[in-house]
């Protein structure tokens, strides 16, 4: 009985090991490490860190990054510099999935000739986090102009709780700013960060605890899973926590907007898809709140739907992930330099 015993953990033992030789020549993705590097409410990675990126079971869109000086994916590295525009967001600014040529900073550039661009992401993150990226790259990097990329959950993932949060937050409860910062990673989550199968499982596949959990309880108890959810606002409103959100966003970005503000709202591309066209009414809150504190605010809803009648092509990755695409990047950022050059659109 000892010996089976033996013999099934050296079996199980040795298995654990092939695999994880296997995914170690795979391109998995491997650990970010990102961290507190620069500021405390900013999430970067660390200083010319380097990491493989991929997605899904398949390992699709591979791409080799490394962050620069200062732990952003970018092209170049960061210095104090009056005459650079900074271009803010999550993982559509990012965009880690497409080759550095293809990512928004990278076609802004080009479009702004004249004027560089730095790229300060910040996946996960929301509204509020992006005010911190001002409030530091105006401190850090003397920046005055900002392009900030909105998706349209960005306002309501500023609520305490989204987790889309890597520092300020919005609580309802209270009607305040809060503090919402993750606690440091245990031990067994640093040893993870080094495996491939771990990687594999619980980045390429998102096999967590929690996720298995959730799955069982939706399959076994559907309105035990239900119970407890926060409904999202119709798509023809737009919530008060929303609002606020905004207003907070611009009070806290006043005292370090010298320049110029541009926010841009990612467009409705699923409706787009399926020949259904609205204006959603944050579109004429935040055009009118932009207006108010000297900022512009432009929707990027007709320039994807122009050049959708004329190619009919989709600006999306992939049926399995709704970032954009090269030509999406393209046809947002040339309606994005466009506007920050005051030329009209097509």
């Amino acid at each position: 009985m000892r010996r089976n015993l033996i013999r099934l953990v050296a079996g199980v033992f040795s298995a654990l090991l092939l695999l994880e030789l296997v995914m170690q020549i795979l391109p998995v993705s491997t650990a970010t490490l990102g961290g507190r590097y620069v500021d405390p409410m900013l999430l970067t990675y660390p200083s010319g860190h380097r990491w493989v990126s991929s997605t899904a079971w398949d390992l699709r869109n591979v791409q080799h990054l490394q962050a620069n000086n200062l732990g952003f994916v970018a092209g170049l590295d960061f210095v104090k510099n009056p005459a650079a525009v900074a271009l803010i967001g999550d993982s559509m600014v990012e965009a880690s999935m497409l080759n550095a040529e293809q990512r928004p900073a990278a076609q802004l550039a080009s479009a702004l000739t004249s004027r560089p661009i730095y790229a300060l992401p910040g996946p996960g993150s929301s509204l509020l986090d992006y005010a911190e990226r001002i409030r530091w790259a105006h401190e850090q990097l003397d920046l005055r102009d900002f392009i900030v990329f909105l998706e349209r959950g960005d306002l309501i993932q500023a609520v305490c709780g989204s987790g889309q949060v890597h520092g300020p937050c919005f609580n309802q409860s209270t009607g305040q700013v809060d503090t919402a910062i993750g606690a440091e990673p245990g031990w067994l989550k640093r040893v993870f960060r080094h495996s491939a199968s771990a990687q594999y499982f619980l980045g390429q596949l998102k096999l967590s605890p929690e996720r298995l959990l959730k799955q069982v309880v939706a399959q076994t108890h559907p309105e035990a899973a239900s119970a407890g959810k926060t409904k999202a606002p119709a798509p023809a409103q737009m919530s008060d926590a929303e609002k606020q959100v905004a207003r907070l966003f611009f009070e806290r970005v006043k005292p370090h907007v010298r320049g110029r503000l541009l926010l841009v709202m990612d467009g409705d591309r699923a409706s787009l898809y399926q020949g259904q066209t609205a204006v959603h009414p944050r579109v004429e809150f935040l055009t009118q709140l932009a207006q108010d504190h000297g900022a512009q605010f432009m929707a990027l809803d007709d320039a994807f739907a122009n050049d959708y009648r004329v190619r009919g092509v989709s600006f999306d990755v992939g049926p399995y992930d709704a970032h954009l695409n090269p030509l999406g990047v393209g046809v947002a950022m040339t309606a994005i330099a466009q506007a920050w050059l005051g030329q009209p659109g097509p």
